[in-house]
């Protein structure tokens, strides 16, 4: 089977959908992370074709609405209990804190959790067994009588609704409705009375847990739905895929993992959201999502990635949309270039490169061999005078300085992409960063000049024009190596093609008695001009 070719066809190299506009950037995205799930880059994520319902959702679906006025008995409630025939008894009690209610004749009996007309069968049962058998039994709440309570704020339906005294909070939501996804909050909602707050219900406990705060509601009572709190997402390899809301400043992979319960086959989470106006993604095993701070807004798919398949790739330059890009191993560019959207006016399509991690270690160990070189070169020559010897003590210290400098220089890795019909072949590797840069119409002079600045680029300036507009070769200026930096990445030493974006690198002359220290310092500057586009100060030798 041969290697699957691109999503979209390119003409003439790397082809990227620079027609984009900011309205569809999302839109975008979402369809390349649909891609990239369903190609299997994330082996094992549930497909998102929408947002999740929040979490508690389906509590209001009618049920408590439809079986209002039936709220089992408990604690502090009151009840009409009225017996004969055999046993004769007519009273009001009152359930203790206990759960209990104290009858004559009968003894504690308990009733929370029971409903009124299961409480009269039991009385019935504990009678007949007593040997009173003959006795009727008549059981009525004293306080099921009906109340307005509204319901407003973050609900379907905000509105007067009328019910027993005995239903739940739960109950008056149904009837409003329940929750608006969109909107509400299910993690605080306000019990409202004569203006003060008398009871709050945090909806997750009772899904969670059963638990209910038991609030007794009243004649013109308020239940208030505050504004929706920061929720995030979770989906994929978990037991309760779902929208999950927290409090202010509790949003954390710990709480997320409590809630969500992922399965024991996921191993991996892809986080996805926004971090200070700009896309932020990352990738992490699910033991460090634990410590990961969360944000309104953020999407994580629990996967079952053992192997390790995926990785992250990073686009900068004139782009716009995520900054991080999901992909399996082995992914090429071509399999991903055309779902980066970029700046149309601003984007430089012919410069496009990539940025390497192991380009660049490897750039830094040539560096740090060839300053082990010069170290060797000036530390171990032997000197022929005292004065010589002093000379050398005295080179030997500046090189040092001039050594610290150089180590301390970072590579860019730069992976330089020849526009050509094989650049989408490029195998990339975690962490890679793609780099398209922002067209330009200017041409940086640094390095040996007298004054190093940016000038207007011209068609009709060579690198005679630009060196003469920064004032010329400084007195440290090694004419003979003058280099050309491309915004592609590439570099070049042909003076008679300056074009926009360029940057022109002056490097000094190296002067010493020592050829190879000569040498080995020439090669450092290349070195370090090359990988990382900046030129190092020469030391004072002399």
């Amino acid at each position: 089977m041969g290697r699957r070719q691109n999503v979209i066809p390119r003409q003439g190299g790397l082809s990227l959908p620079f027609n984009l506009s900011g309205n569809n950037i999302n839109a975008m995205l979402k369809k390349f992370l649909l891609l990239v799930l369903t190609m299997g880059i994330l082996s094992g994520v549930k497909t998102l074709a929408a947002e999740p319902a929040p979490y508690g959702a389906n509590l209001f679906q009618g049920n408590f609405a439809k079986n209002a006025g039936t709220v089992p008995l408990m604690p502090g409630d009151r009840l009409v209990i009225r017996l004969w025939g055999a046993a004769s008894v007519d009273d009001i009690f009152t359930v203790d804190p206990q759960g209990f209610l104290h009858l004559p004749r009968i003894g504690p009996t308990p009733v929370t959790g029971l409903a009124p007309d299961k409480l009269a069968e039991d009385l019935r049962s504990k009678l007949a067994a007593s040997g009173q058998g003959g006795t009727q039994v008549y059981v009525m709440p004293l306080d099921a009588r009906t109340v307005n309570v509204f319901v407003t704020g973050g609900v379907i339906r905000p509105g007067r609704y009328q019910g027993a005294a005995t239903d739940s909070a739960l109950a008056f939501l149904d009837k409003a409705g329940g929750i608006d996804p969109d909107r509400g909050s299910y993690r605080a909602v306000r019990l409202m009375r004569n203006g003060a707050v008398v009871g709050t219900v945090d909806i997750y406990s009772f899904a969670r847990r059963g638990e209910l705060p038991s609030l007794r509601l009243q004649e013109g009572d308020t239940l208030v739905v505050p504004p929706k709190g920061p929720a995030v997402a979770a989906a994929g390899a978990v037991r309760n895929p779902a929208l999950f809301e927290f409090f202010k400043g509790q949003a954390d992979g710990a709480a997320l993992i409590d809630l969500a319960q992922p399965e024991k086959k996921a191993t991996h989470a892809a986080v996805s959201g926004t971090r200070n106006g700009a896309p932020y993604n990352t990738y992490v095993p699910v033991r460090d999502l634990a410590h990961l701070a969360l944000e309104d807004g953020d999407t994580v798919s629990f996967v079952a990635d053992t192997t390790g398949g995926a990785m992250f790739i990073a686009v900068e330059g004139a782009v716009r949309g995520a900054s991080r890009i999901p992909v399996r191993k082995g992914t090429r560019l071509g399999d991903v270039q055309n779902f980066i959207a970029v700046e149309p006016d601003r984007a430089d399509l012919e410069a496009i490169h990539v940025k390497r991690k192991s380009v660049g270690a490897r750039q830094k160990k040539a560096i740090a061999d060839s300053l082990r070189r010069l170290e060797e070169s000036v530390l171990t020559a032997s000197s022929a005078s005292a004065e010589e010897a002093q000379i050398r003590a005295h080179e030997a210290s500046m090189l040092s300085k001039f050594v610290e400098r150089a180590k301390s220089v970072e590579p860019e890795g730069v992976v330089v992409l020849d526009n050509g019909r094989d650049s989408g072949d490029l195998v990339l590797e975690d962490g890679d960063v793609v780099v398209i840069p922002p067209k330009s119409d200017v041409v940086l002079v640094n390095g040996e000049v007298m004054a190093p600045q940016a000038m207007l680029w011209s068609r009709n300036k060579d690198l005679d024009d630009y060196i003469k507009g920064a004032g010329g070769y400084s007195a440290k200026a090694d004419k003979d190596r003058v280099l050309i930096m491309r915004a592609n990445g590439s570099v070049s030493r042909d003076g008679g093609s300056i074009k926009a974006g360029d940057q022109i690198l002056v490097l000094p002359k190296v002067e010493s008695k020592s050829m190879q220290a000569v040498k080995d310092i020439s090669q450092v500057l290349m070195q370090t001009a090359i990988s990382a586009r900046a030129v190092l100060g020469l030391p004072s030798l002399y």
